[in-house]
């Protein structure tokens, strides 16, 4: 279960985000192998996926890295330009790349296109899980590179 009092607490200041809340212990992933996985295309409703609103996974026009929520592109926030620069372009005819981990789904491609469905009230979203027995087949062996303020 999602505790959302954790997110909350989060957005007030993402340098406190708890990266290990979000699941992203398998290590990094290579997008080109991802997309060429044989998956069918499934819907999920969108709220299955809204906890990805208030995770800093984003970088500030700035280029300070992980301070930028999905929620604050949606807000128009400041030093959010070319994230939504990013979300204007989102083609969302692609489904959402997404993997089962730590009681949730955690998407491993399609963020921009999360945020454009849902900023155009998407209330189902078209999805590729990724099963246990493929994560393998796309990791790069290298860890994600995490904030360490």
């Amino acid at each position: 279960m999602i505790d959302f009092d954790i997110l909350i607490h989060m957005k007030k200041d993402p340098k406190q985000f708890d990266w290990n809340f979000v699941g992203l212990d398998f290590g990094n992933w290579e997008e080109e192998l991802l997309w060429v996985l044989d998956l069918p295309t499934t819907k999920i409703s969108i709220s299955e996926l809204g906890w990805h609103l208030d995770c800093p996974f984003w970088e500030h026009d700035n280029g300070e890295r992980y301070t930028v929520t999905l929620r604050d592109v949606l807000e128009k926030e400041e030093g959010t330009i070319m994230e939504q620069e990013s979300v204007r372009k989102a083609d969302t005819t692609y489904p959402i790349d997404i993997y089962f981990n730590k009681d949730k789904w955690l998407i491993l491609d399609g963020l921009h296109r999360l945020v454009k469905l849902y900023e155009a009230g998407a209330e189902e979203v078209s999805v590729r899980i990724v099963p246990d027995d493929k994560l393998s087949s796309i990791l790069s062996g290298e860890p994600i590179e995490m904030p360490s303020w």
